[in-house]
């Protein structure tokens, strides 16, 4: 799927709105996949890119988490973090299948299945130029930002 266009796809969002990729040509996009809100990882990783967020904005890009939780849980997470970027609920796993993002993952000796932290750049046409996967968290936000500032 690298440097191919990314279908367009819709998710609700938080703050009442639906995502629409097409509804972003012009602008970067960095879309993040994460397990599970309220999480310590999910948490950390969240509150790296609220930090980075302004700078993120300067480069014309926009960021959105996603995970297979609620909406509801969505709006807690962005909430009590204070989230500037809106999360995408993909209960259906819409875009955790078009991104290829779900993996048999070992949770207390038992086999199920998951999203595997990845983050993907989506350029001002909606191609995709980078991916990353089984992200580690520590920096993550950082190296995505670093990426988008060479372009």
């Amino acid at each position: 799927m690298l440097n191919q266009p990314v279908p367009d796809f819709q998710l609700p969002a938080t703050s009442g709105k639906t995502f629409q990729r097409s509804d972003f040509i012009g602008k970067y996009l960095v879309i993040y996949f994460y397990p599970k809100d309220s999480t310590p990882g999910c948490t950390t990783q969240g509150m790296q890119f609220r930090d980075a967020y302004a700078d993120f904005q300067i480069k014309n890009t926009e960021i959105f988490g996603i995970s297979r939780d609620s909406l509801k849980s969505h709006e807690n997470f962005k909430a009590k973090f204070d989230f500037p970027f809106e999360l995408l609920a993909d209960t259906e796993e819409v875009a955790c299948t078009l991104f290829n993002v779900i993996k048999m993952k070992n949770m207390y000796g038992k086999q199920v299945r998951g999203i595997e932290r990845s983050t993907f750049i989506i350029d001002v046409n909606g191609v995709l130029i980078k991916e990353w996967r089984g992200v580690k968290v520590d920096g993550h936000a950082a190296e995505v930002l670093s990426f988008i500032g060479s372009l």
